[in-house]
Formats: C-alpha cells, structure tokens, sequence
C-alpha cells in the first residue's frame, strides 16, 4: 500500500504571474543537499526575487532562498546559494536562445515534490510594464464584481 503524504508543501512564487507576462512553462529537477530537501518538505522556502540563468551550458538558479533545517548541525546548508538545475541538453540549449531574446527572462514559478524529487516550474517570462499592470488588476476586479453580482442573483 502506497500512502499519500500530504505534509509536502509546494511554494509558489505568486508575484510572477502579475510582475511577467509567462510565455511558456517548462519543469526541472533541483540539485540540494540533504538539509536542504528537509527544509523544503516542510515549507520554508521563498522564491520572490529567484530567477534562473543559463550559463557555459548549465541551468542555475539564483536568490531561491531556502531556511536552514531546525534540526540540521554544521553540516546546515547556506540559505541563497546558488543551486544547479537539470534538465536535458537540448532543453538548456532552447531555453539559452529563448533567453538571449531581448527582455525574456527564466522565472521559477513553484517547487514542489514529484514522485520523491524535488522538482522547479520555470517559466519563459517577458516582464509587464506599470501600464499592463494594471490593466491586468482591472481585469481581475471587473471579473470578481460580475461573479459576485451573479452570485447575488442566484440569492433572489
């Protein structure tokens, strides 16, 4: 029998969708240490100000940063180093063309545990101007007034 552990808490970074417009979305495996893993099973990580970056042909990602384990020793690992993504060859190459266009950027969108490996969403991102911004919460509040004066009807 196989049991479902729900204490594996997947962070978000739930800024992205409204500072990037995401233009695709690809998944990636994470390289981290032992503490690292504890650390993030429990939920203490952020990904607010992480992005990733292609170089001499490795995917790293920068500024995640992940809480030292409670229970690690001085083996605990550093909080924002720099961690190494995997993906395949081929991958890394088409995400490095996509990159080198101009204001497209690779954004992590989640962490979150597959099968027993850690796992990074990343998103092929263009960053929105102020004016797209709000554009964007317009749209969101506009949506949230019609659902709710549809909701209201329902009510009468």
């Amino acid at each position: 029998m196989v049991r479902k552990n729900n204490n594996n808490k997947a962070t978000e970074n739930r800024k992205a969708r409204h500072l990037y417009n995401i233009l695709e979305t690809h998944e990636a495996g994470i390289a981290l240490k032992g503490t690292e893993v504890k650390s993030l099973r429990a939920g203490k990580a952020n990904l607010q100000d992480a992005y990733a970056r292609v170089e001499k042909g490795e995917l790293l990602l920068y500024n995640m940063h992940i809480s030292p384990y409670e229970q690690g020793n001085m083996f605990n690992h550093e909080p924002k180093r720099e961690r190494k993504l995997l993906m395949h060859k081929q991958e890394i190459n088409r995400l490095m063309g996509q990159t080198q266009e101009k204001g497209l950027t690779l954004v992590p969108l989640k962490v979150y545990f597959k099968a027993g490996k850690a796992k990074v969403a990343l998103a092929v991102a263009k960053g929105k101007q102020l004016h797209d911004k709000r554009r964007t919460l317009a749209e969101k509040d506009a949506k949230r007034q019609m659902e709710r004066a549809l909701k209201d009807q329902q009510y009468r």
